[in-house]
């Protein structure tokens, strides 16, 4: 199909960009999410502003601190080539296909908002943060109470997702993220997170991300409190598990309904821990 009439703006600069956006209009990097939504009508914009030539926003930035910062045009691509963390590359291979994680962009995974998309989930468990840019400076927003709907963040009409950072990763932490795919799409069914940190044969830090659950990614903090001080067998696993859905209302649709979705999130959470577990120091 054919999307309905908008006007575009290529930007050549961020402040250009800014400036731009606050006039009302939608922010378009990659294309992989907004352009298949526009090509079926089922959303519509006035302008698309076009940032994907502003070199400023691209790049993978570790800090002396540990700490990382990912420009926000950052492809799925680039992002696997330059982490060197455990599991991450695995769990960037099951985002989509090749073309999209050539082409598709870190901040517009964070700034679409899907309830299924993978990345917000990983960047969750990372204690991930969205730099944001507007007219009145940047603000820093932890994405723990980020996304607040399907499609809907904390993202203002006139600021522009410039960058994700996450602090230093504990000492010896592990990875791991377990995924049950739609076939066709490979969006998240489910999706679980997980980064584990374990001392003195105990858990010490637990984050747990989870996408495709509810009607946006979410933290799984029940799951994460039961975790830390356990002892990592597969009894305690499977017992702080049982809490990945705690607090959310289910998403139920024709791939899952909610009582097999809540079925599973307790599974995969399971699969993520023992991965990150596996790959902890």
């Amino acid at each position: 199909m054919i999307p309905a009439a908008f006007e575009y703006t290529r930007a050549g600069s961020l402040d250009e960009a800014i400036a731009a956006v606050r006039g009302g209009a939608k922010v378009i990097a990659g294309g992989q999410s907004i352009l298949p939504l526009l090509k079926l009508r089922l959303a519509s914009v006035d302008r698309l502003v076009d940032i994907g030539r502003i070199a400023e926003l691209r790049g993978f930035r570790p800090q002396a601190d540990g700490s990382l910062e990912i420009g926000a045009l950052t492809t799925y691509a680039e992002w696997r080539a330059a982490t060197t963390y455990p599991g991450v590359r695995e769990a960037i291979d099951q985002i989509a296909d090749v073309q999209v994680r050539h082409l598709g962009t870190v901040g517009g995974a964070i700034a679409h908002a899907d309830p299924a998309s993978d990345f917000p989930a990983i960047a969750l468990a990372f204690d991930g943060s969205a730099v944001l840019r507007g007219p009145g400076g940047e603000r820093v927003v932890p994405l723990d109470g980020f996304f607040e709907g399907a499609f809907v963040s904390g993202i203002r009409d006139d600021e522009i997702l410039v960058a994700i950072r996450r602090p230093a990763v504990p000492a010896g932490a592990g990875f791991g993220y377990a995924k049950l795919a739609q076939p066709a799409s490979g969006y998240s069914i489910v999706g679980v997170a997980a980064v584990i940190a374990k001392s003195g044969g105990s858990i010490s830090h637990a984050r747990i991300g989870v996408t495709g659950v509810h009607e946006h990614p979410y933290r799984a903090t029940d799951v994460e409190a039961a975790l830390v001080g356990s002892d990592a067998s597969g009894k305690a696993i499977a017992a702080a598990a049982a809490h990945a859905t705690d607090g959310v209302e289910v998403n139920s649709d024709i791939h899952a309904d909610a009582t097999y979705r809540a079925a599973m999130a307790v599974v995969y959470a399971g699969r993520a821990i023992e991965a990150a577990l596996a790959r902890a120091g």
